[in-house]
């Protein structure tokens, strides 16, 4: 039962289908958005109009920034280490990069294998990753210790081949079934320090 207009249950509508925000906890936002309007929705929604407009998607690794290539790609102090994260989404390169791992690089896959969603090969990916691994000494695996995620990881892996001189994973630390945006700080450094060799 709607109790506001249209353009209300709209905004509730919107804000349900946000990650964590069910239907209830989108209409307790929305009313605290219309009760400050001028602190809160005024600035929220020129906010919104700038991001639209800045936003990209690295041409490089995937990563969201408001330049191609994004800011991690244009540091140049981040050829030193030699070392490729390969990530399943931006989330897990954001969660790494709260987590200080270093001056490294990124790639971000887009997904994982799922042949029951109908996610294959080419919906990832890959072929931009093969295409850069000739770059670096180490191709670090940091995919989510799920079964899609492990089912990617070990294709990747075939697909590199002799490509890379070196391809790890992340090891303890990261449980399985555990989702690195879900993870403090102190397990993704534990993780990214005792990664394993494949």
């Amino acid at each position: 039962m709607a109790s506001g207009g249209p353009e209300i249950e709209q905004l509730i509508q919107l804000l349900a289908r946000l990650p964590g925000l069910g239907p209830r906890s989108a209409r307790r936002a929305v009313l605290q958005l219309v009760k400050k309007k001028e602190q809160l929705m005024i600035p929220l929604s020129a906010a919104l109009d700038r991001a639209v407009a800045a936003v990209r998607t690295c041409e490089v690794c995937g990563n969201i920034d408001t330049m191609s290539p994004c800011s991690i790609c244009a540091d140049p102090r981040r050829n030193e280490s030699g070392m490729l994260i390969v990530v399943e989404d931006v989330a897990d390169l954001w969660a790494l990069e709260r987590a200080g791992v270093g001056a490294v690089k990124y790639h971000v896959l887009g997904g994982v294998l799922s042949p029951l969603d109908g996610v294959g090969p080419d919906d990832i990916s890959v072929d931009a990753l093969l295409g850069r691994v000739h770059e670096f000494s180490e191709i670090v695996l940091a995919v989510n210790a799920t079964v899609e995620g492990q089912t990617t990881a070990h294709y990747i892996t075939d697909r590199l081949g002799d490509a890379a001189p070196k391809v790890t994973r992340l090891a303890h630390g990261v449980p399985v079934g555990g989702e690195l945006d879900y993870l403090d700080e102190g397990t993704l450094s534990q993780a990214l320090r005792a990664r394993t060799q494949i």
